[in-house]
């Protein structure tokens, strides 16, 4: 199934925890298999990390802060020209797909 959301785009988080709904952030990361993004400064999740070495590198022990996956169902794409959450529409021009916006009819790619 091809997804509607890209790497870079900016998306607005519609539904799960009240501390990431309503915020605004740019996708890091696609990931297909599971339908999930992961979005830039949202759903930080706490890492205790332990002290790791491999071919002569190591990697420092403490508290890491990482980014979470969202289910792609719970976030929106943001128009870049009307800045308002929209779905996502599909056009064919000279044999691509192009993204439009369904509110304002603006291309997205």
């Amino acid at each position: 199934m091809r997804l509607k959301i890209k790497r870079g785009d900016q998306v607005e988080v519609i539904t799960g925890k009240s501390v990431d709904k309503g915020k605004r952030g740019e996708v890091i990361r696609v990931l297909q298999k599971s339908n999930e993004v992961i979005v830039q400064d949202l759903n930080i999740r706490t890492k205790h990390q332990r002290q790791v070495q491999s071919e002569g590198k190591s990697i420092n022990p403490g508290i890491v802060k990482l980014e979470g996956p969202i289910h792609i169902s719970n976030v929106m794409l943001v128009c870049k020209k009307c800045n308002k959450p929209t779905r996502v529409g599909f056009i064919r021009e000279d044999g691509k797909s192009i993204r439009i916006c369904k509110k304002c009819g603006a291309k997205l790619d």
